[in-house]
């Protein structure tokens, strides 16, 4: 009986079989590290989450009451320009529904550049929709109050830089229970204790609770 030439239906050649599994079998990968590919970027939570937005700035000394201040500020950034230790930074716009919040304002960051406290306020002065009005002494500035985390707080190891760096003498050392004590009435929420933590320690014990959260409305 004749047999069947190479390469026929009946008699398939080898080396044609093994080049059209190779070539599915690259194909079937392909297609499965696709799948797996955009599968993975769809279940990670990073890949879709927006940047965090931080809320734990301060408006600069003298600043009105928020729903006042946003009202009377028009980002003009003179306050920004006036700051001789940088300390006041541009808040970028928000994107929420409410129009006051959807423009740039004057804010300080405590942990990256506190207020130093001038003594004549050239960023009040340099305010002329008066959104910062003039203090009549240190002690009414009130950009927030100090809060420490007793947890994570080095004071019982023996570390009190924050205290010696006090403007105000808010900060105290309390040696019977060997932990940082903040006087409410003397803390005037310069920030200057947490931008000293954070550069001293490597977790920030101490932070400035903003005033502007006390009057929102």
């Amino acid at each position: 009986m004749a047999q069947s030439p190479p390469g026929s239906s009946k008699n398939p050649e080898p080396s044609y079989g093994r080049r059209n599994f190779l070539k599915q079998s690259v194909v079937s990968l392909g297609v499965t590290v696709h799948e797996y590919v955009k599968h993975r970027d769809a279940e990670d939570p990073k890949a879709e989450q927006p940047e965090k937005r931080r809320t734990d700035w301060l408006r600069p000394p003298g600043a009105l009451e928020e729903t006042q201040f946003l009202e009377s500020c028009t980002g003009c950034g003179e306050c920004v320009a006036a700051c001789p230790h940088e300390s006041i930074r541009i808040l970028e716009a928000s994107h929420g529904s409410d129009v006051l919040e959807r423009r740039e304002t004057p804010v300080i960051y405590p942990d990256e550049q506190p207020c130093y406290l001038c003594e004549d306020f050239p960023c009040i002065a340099a305010c002329e929709p008066e959104a910062l009005r003039p203090v009549g002494t240190l002690k009414a500035v009130n950009m927030g109050t100090a809060v420490v985390s007793q947890r994570i707080c080095t004071a019982g190891q023996g570390c009190n830089a924050c205290v010696a760096q006090c403007p105000t003498r808010a900060l105290g050392m309390d040696f019977a229970s060997l932990s940082i004590r903040v006087e409410g009435d003397l803390c005037v929420g310069c920030g200057i204790c947490e931008h000293i933590c954070k550069t001293v320690n490597d977790h920030i014990a101490i932070k400035v609770s903003p005033a502007r959260l006390g009057t929102l409305s």
